[in-house]
């Protein structure tokens, strides 16, 4: 098995990004959701999520968009986001160390609660 390493350039974003997804995909709770969703536009939203955790981590804006907005009114729950983050944060630690990884992890966390709040929000109907 390959060391851990630090996460210092797009290519261990591209790596975090595609292991992290390819557990989503193949995850019981949540593959039915993105599979859904995504289908066959793979390619194209990993893509899109390394530019969005490359501005995040890294400081160089690739990413334009509103985050939140595809997510708005996703068939979701506590219990997705915990295992959103559950994967998130598995896929990190398994792969990652030093800041970066950390950072990750706390944006990760932090942005899966933010979602939840605001999707419950509109789930409500308020």
């Amino acid at each position: 098995m390959v060391g851990k390493k630090e996460i210092a350039s797009l290519e261990e974003i591209r790596q975090m990004v595609d292991l992290f997804y390819g557990k989503v995909r193949k995850d019981e709770l949540l593959a039915g959701i993105f599979n859904g969703i995504i289908q066959e536009n793979w390619p194209t939203h990993l893509e899109k999520m390394s530019r969005f955790w490359q501005t995040v981590l890294l400081g160089k804006h690739t990413y334009y968009g509103s985050p939140f907005a595809p997510h708005a009114n996703l068939p979701v729950q506590g219990r997705h986001f915990d295992r959103w983050k559950q994967l998130f944060i598995q896929t990190v630690d398994e792969n990652f160390i030093g800041e970066k990884a950390a950072e990750a992890k706390f944006r990760a966390e932090k942005m899966a609660e933010m979602f939840q709040l605001k999707i419950e929000y509109f789930q409500k109907g308020t």
